[in-house]
Formats: C-alpha cells, sequence, structure tokens
C-alpha cells in the first residue's frame, strides 16, 4: 500500500510518498512560494538525485498536480502511475472537539474543518486547499485528515477548560485544544518501544522544542495535559511567541501603544518570544552563539526559555504523580545540546541524571539518561509525516 502524505501552508507543500509494507520513503519533497513569484518544486527521489523544477504554481492545485508528475516522471519519479497511489494522508491543524482521531475525509468533514477556520486562519484553508485539489486530480483516491489538536482529547475537563463564564465554551469552544499531537503522540509511543514497556503502564512527558514549542503529559497511552491553548500562543516562551502572559498586559498595551487588535496580535505572535527578549533573533542557534559572546539579553531568552521548560515538566510530572521518561523532539529539543543539559539539571529531584557523553550528539534517536537513572531521558527525532502515514493506512483498510 502506498500513501502521499501532503502537509499544506498558505504558500508552501511538504509531500512525503511512503511504502507502507516496511514504511519506507520512496520520495519525498517541498513546494515553496506557491502563488508568488519564483515559486519552486524541490523533489527528493530515495536512491536518487535531488530535483528543482521552477514553474508558476499559482495554487495549490497546480502544485500538487507538479507533485504527482514528478512522482510519475520517468527519470526522477519513484511509480509508474499514480494509480499506484492507493490513499492521501493530510495533516490538518486544528479539528476542534469534532475529531478525537483521524478520520475519512468526507464532505461534512471538510464542513467541520471550515468552521475552525476562525481558531487556525493561517493553516485550515491550506489545508482545504490540500484536499480540495487532491479530490480534482485523483477522483475516488481515499483521503484522511489526521489532526494536531486530535492526540489532546483525551484531556479531562480539569486540565482543558479556561476560568471564564461557561458560556464561553458552550458558545464559542473556548478551551485548551493542544498542538503538535501528531509529534507527541510518535515521540511517546516510539519511547514505549525503546524502553520495552507497555504504553499504557507509562508516564510520559514529551518536549516537543522548536520555534513553536509545547509539551505534553502523556498517562496510560493518553494525553491528560498539554501546553498549548485555545491557539499556539499559549504555553512556553517561543520563538516569536509570547506564551504565557498575565492577560491583563495585553489591554494595558494597546492603550499605552495605541495598539489596533491587528497590532497586538502580530506583536505578541510575531515580535515577542526569544526574539523580542534577546533582540538577536528567533533562531536558537543565532541566539546561543550571541550568548556565548557576551550578549546579556541573548542569555536571559535562553534562560527564561530552559525555566519554563523546567516548570512545566514540574507540573506535569506533579498531575500525574509521577514521571517514568522524558522525551526531546523537534529542532531545539533534538539539537541543542546544552539546553538539555540544564533543562534535565533542573528537574534532578525526579530522578534524572543525563550522561553527557550520550547527550553529546545531535538528531539522532537515543537514550541519553545515565544507568539507574529513576526517570529515564530521551532524544526521538519526531515523524509526524509516519504517523499521518500509519493512520490513514489503518484508516483505509478498514
Amino acid at each position: 500500500m502506498k500513501v502521499l502524505v501532503v502537509n499544506c501552508g498558505s504558500s508552501s507543500l511538504k509531500y512525503q510518498l511512503f511504502e507502507m509494507n516496511d514504511e519506507s520513503v520512496l520520495a519525498k519533497g517541498l513546494v515553496e512560494r506557491i502563488g508568488l513569484e519564483g515559486s519552486v518544486l524541490t523533489h527528493e527521489p530515495t536512491d536518487k538525485d535531488k530535483v528543482k523544477i521552477n514553474a508558476d504554481i499559482k495554487n495549490h492545485t497546480i502544485a500538487i498536480g507538479l507533485v504527482l508528475e514528478a512522482l510519475i516522471d520517468a527519470n526522477h519519479g519513484v511509480i509508474f502511475s499514480m494509480a499506484e497511489i492507493d490513499a492521501v494522508g493530510h495533516r490538518g491543524v486544528h479539528g476542534g472537539e469534532m475529531f478525537s482521531d483521524s478520520v475519512l475525509v468526507t464532505a461534512d468533514v471538510i464542513k467541520a474543518i471550515e468552521q475552525c477556520i476562525e481558531m487556525a486562519p493561517l493553516h485550515n484553508p491550506p489545508n482545504i486547499s490540500g484536499i480540495n485539489a487532491c479530490t480534482e486530480l485523483m477522483p475516488g483516491v481515499p483521503q484522511v485528515a489526521v489532526f494536531d489538536t486530535a492526540f489532546h482529547q483525551t484531556m479531562p475537563k480539569k486540565a482543558y477548560m479556561y476560568a471564564l463564564p461557561y458560556e464561553a465554551y458552550e458558545k464559542y469552544g473556548i478551551r485548551r485544544y493542544g498542538f503538535h499531537g501528531t509529534s507527541h503522540k510518535y515521540v511517546s509511543q516510539r519511547v514505549a518501544e525503546m524502553m520495552g514497556k507497555d504504553y499504557k503502564e507509562l508516564k510520559i512527558i514529551t518536549c516537543h522544542l522548536g520555534n513553536g514549542s509545547s509539551l505534553a503529559a502523556i498517562m496510560n497511552g493518553q494525553c491528560v495535559d498539554t501546553s498549548m491553548g485555545f491557539t499556539p500562543l499559549e504555553g512556553l516562551v517561543m520563538g516569536t511567541r509570547c506564551g504565557n502572559i498575565d492577560p491583563a498586559i495585553i489591554p494595558f498595551l494597546m492603550k499605552k501603544e495605541s495598539m489596533t487588535m491587528e497590532e497586538i496580535d502580530t506583536y505578541i505572535n510575531k515580535k515577542s518570544g526569544v526574539l523580542g527578549v534577546s533582540g538577536v533573533s528567533s533562531d536558537f542557534r543565532d541566539i546561543e552563539k550571541a550568548a556565548e559572546g557576551g550578549n546579556e539579553r541573548a542569555q536571559l531568552a535562553l534562560d527564561m526559555f530552559t525555566y519554563e521548560v523546567v516548570k512545566f515538566i514540574g507540573s506535569y510530572a506533579a498531575a500525574m504523580n509521577g514521571v517514568d521518561a522524558i522525551v526531546f523532539t523537534a529542532g531545539v529539543g533534538e539539537n541543542a545540546i546544552s539546553m538539555r543539559a540544564n533543562i534535565t539539571a533542573g528537574v534532578e529531584y525526579l530522578g534524572t541524571k543525563i550522561d553527557n557523553e550520550k547527550n553529546n550528539v545531535r538528531g539522532k534517536e537515543r537514550e541519553i539518561s545515565v544507568d539507574g537513572s529513576k526517570v529515564k531521558v530521551f532524544i526521538i527525532p519526531t515523524n509526524e509525516e509516519l504517523v499521518i502515514a500509519r493512520d490513514t493506512a489503518k484508516i483505509c483498510k478498514k
């Protein structure tokens, strides 16, 4: 069974074609600058040279058409015809409360995704465009939507509700949804495999740390809490997002700076976080370099980020009454050696102790805790595309 995984952004499209018999990747690629000048498809077939295709890519339908042409091309293709693609899996960012699992795409599912546009205006419209494009170009091929929010739907009400008047939840669905669900799902299931333990008998804290960051508390195979909320703004200090702040700061700043709603939204989503604190960059590599050179604000940004992660780990250990494993994943989690060391040092009281030699690695799957550590610590590179492919194959086989 071959599954094409599609992840549509507003002006980009990432894809991977999987052979599900052995879960191998036949090809992957990226379409950039959709609807803009200089649009390009970078196609990477496994065991063949990477190819760049420059074209006028006005919309997602044209983008997916180019992807399909690349996959069946005589020189750099990996299949003979589109008929070999058995199903398409789409990354969906926001499914609201309607989806607690991945789902076969129907007209009702598309309507439900449309209803969530207000909560994910940058992500849900291109998700729908990708689905419609595949429907047009691949009629009859089943499609599955895999939502970032679905994994977190097992949270108890005490964890996902906000202390606002209850009608805000009833009328507008204002509650904690959580994001990065496919990543948290993959690495938590994978760590159980690596430990040789039953997933449903473990208490796991997963740390998806990157430009966008979130933590999740997973107990007995279910998410019981997560740091992102109604939107991906809540939680940790991030690349450009402020994370948790006193809500009263927003009207205060709007008044003092004469900001509009759009301006304050940009301020807290795109100008804050480690970028706003450091004044250097939203890229943690740039900030670390600046801190090493004596930049005090850069060091402050790193210290604030580390402190927030430590606090969340502590609170989730308390919420689950213990923890068996802590997992680091995503760009920062997989690659920032000193960051991992500082975070684990901050929670040594839980029984974490890492081996500095094992920790001296970037982007490789391994346990980094010392032998006998009460709480095991792991690096696991995330693989959201494989989760999407697995869910798609499972649903379509049914």
